[in-house]
């Protein structure tokens, strides 16, 4: 069976799509806090606002918990692939030990709120493995397994997994959990509401007065009046302390198959290997388990994503043999560079408005975590881990200036490159149905999408975030800044910030 030929898109919205939709904000209201973004990050934290005693207001530019945890693997876990012996590298011990314990208490608060709440969330404890199977590379998990430990994780390097295939060797933490993103986060919607939170859909926020109190104003002109503002967006679409100088972002594809129950590999697994893979099962139908694949990392707005599915669908079938995939989807992630989410206030002088962001490829643990820290922060009971986090710090910047200039450069050649490239094609009647392409209009770069009937759909090519080129992404049909990460339909709606302003309008 041919990947594209998959008949379902993210199982987790498709399996929980939610109750009755809430209403965009259409007046004027106050609030003690406003949370801009609904999911794991924003939810979480008006969640813990609102049973500290806040009057929370939600508002989200799409339906909640649709958009980047909508569409997760969702795995909730302390152990980060490679990442303890680079925190220790980059930072110290000290940070190392802080941001494992961080990752815990999310993991364990989260635990406590699905007994607590008794939440129905497909919720499992089992191992977490990081993986090699390059015999060369055994050396990099005993010293994985070593800096895990040191920072107070009962980790431990194996030779031997679940998995269907061999590996040099793993670094394996036990007790870690995989759960159902959207029942989890439904539940934590109907606890905020019981404790007096208001929450609005389809509300775009365009535009930040930090006076006092703040002020939060959408794109119908609407105004939400509050004491602190969160802005928890996964890219910020408020960024006055150059954050998108230090966050890079990337998608991954995901495939899912259904299996017989005895074949599952009883646990989570991540390489960073053949541009990542990442293994997990879920609860399915007649007993059998949901395989889900996750791998092929690339840059917003790659012309070969197409060919990616295929490929990790081909990977899928060859490690699991005999698999149909039913599903397909993309989760999309912002990395920061010195690999510390950023969650705090949003930059030097704000003393109300604070950031969540930064999650890599983490964001069910991170964003648990943020809302927790950000909660703290707010109340005025920071948590011990609340400087390693700090949106505005520096200490890391001279250690991670690698990093950090081969994004800044990786950016630039993006936003200079695709302006002296030839367009893709001459003209638009180059362009065939179902696919799309920048093509020179009287001048002007546009971005064109052809629909099966043969009818052009024209809209400018310049993101209205920063202004680099969008490229098309052939798989999901949709425009997508390689520059910062925003995406639009093929009309040119915002579908994923940090834009807040479709894509002009043109006529071909």
């Amino acid at each position: 069976m041919n990947e594209t030929r998959a008949t379902g898109g993210s199982y987790w919205i498709e399996t929980a799509p939610g109750g009755t939709p809430y209403p965009p904000l259409d007046t004027d209201t106050q609030a003690d806090v406003v949370v801009v973004g609904a999911g794991i990050a924003g939810l979480s934290a008006a969640r813990e606002l609102a049973r500290a005693g806040r009057s929370v207001v939600v508002v989200e530019a799409g339906r909640i918990a649709q958009g980047v945890t909508g569409h997760t693997t969702a795995k909730l876990t302390a152990l980060h692939s490679l990442s303890y012996v680079q925190l220790t590298r980059t930072r110290d011990a000290e940070a190392a030990h802080l941001y494992a314990r961080s990752q815990t208490d999310a993991l364990e608060h989260a635990a406590a709120v699905v007994e607590d709440l008794g939440i129905d969330c497909d919720w499992e404890r089992v191992p977490a493995y990081t993986y090699l199977r390059d015999t060369s590379r055994t050396g990099e998990l005993r010293a994985e397994a070593e800096a895990a430990r040191a920072a107070g994780l009962p980790a431990e390097f194996v030779r031997e997994t679940g998995l269907p295939y061999p590996v040099a060797g793993a670094v394996r933490l036990a007790d870690q959990v995989q759960f159902h993103p959207r029942k989890y986060l439904l539940a934590l919607v109907d606890d905020l509401l019981a404790h007096g939170g208001k929450i609005y859909e389809h509300t775009t926020v365009t535009g930040l007065d930090e006076g006092e109190p703040c002020r939060v104003t959408t794109d119908t002109g609407v105004t939400v009046t509050a004491r602190d503002v969160v802005v928890a967006t996964h890219y910020p679409i408020f960024d006055r302390a150059l954050l998108f100088t230090r966050l890079a972002i990337h998608r991954e594809l995901v495939v899912a198959a259904p299996i017989p129950a005895d074949r599952d590999p009883q646990g989570m697994y991540i390489t960073p290997e053949l541009n990542t893979r990442s293994v997990r099962t879920a609860p399915y139908e007649d007993g059998r388990r949901l395989l889900i694949v996750t791998g092929e990392s690339f840059t917003p707005g790659a012309e070969d994503t197409p060919a990616r599915f295929d490929k990790l669908a081909e990977w899928a079938r060859q490690h699991f043999p005999g698999i149909t995939i039913t599903h397909r989807w993309a989760a999309q992630d912002t990395d920061p560079t010195d690999q510390v989410p950023m969650v705090g206030r949003l930059h030097p002088r704000a003393s109300h408005a604070y950031v969540a962001t930064g999650f890599g490829g983490w964001g069910m643990s991170g964003g648990i975590m943020a809302g927790r820290l950000l909660t703290s922060q707010i109340t005025g009971d920071p948590l011990p881990w609340s400087s390693l986090y700090d949106p505005t710090r520096l200490l890391s910047a001279v250690r991670q200036a690698p990093e950090f200039l081969h994004h800044q450069a990786k950016v630039a050649r993006h936003f200079v490159g695709d302006r002296l490239r030839p367009p893709q094609v001459k003209d638009v009647s180059e362009i065939e149905p179902g696919s799309g392409a920048v093509v020179r209009v009287d001048g002007e770069r546009c971005a064109v999408y052809r629909d099966e009937r043969g009818e052009a759909h024209a809209v400018s090519a310049r993101c209205t975030h920063l202004g680099c080129l969008v490229a098309f992404n052939g798989a999901e049909r949709t425009w997508e800044c390689p520059c910062h990460g925003s995406r639009f339909d093929t009309d040119g709606k915002v579908i994923q910030g940090p834009a807040t302003r479709p894509l002009g309008q043109r006529k071909v």
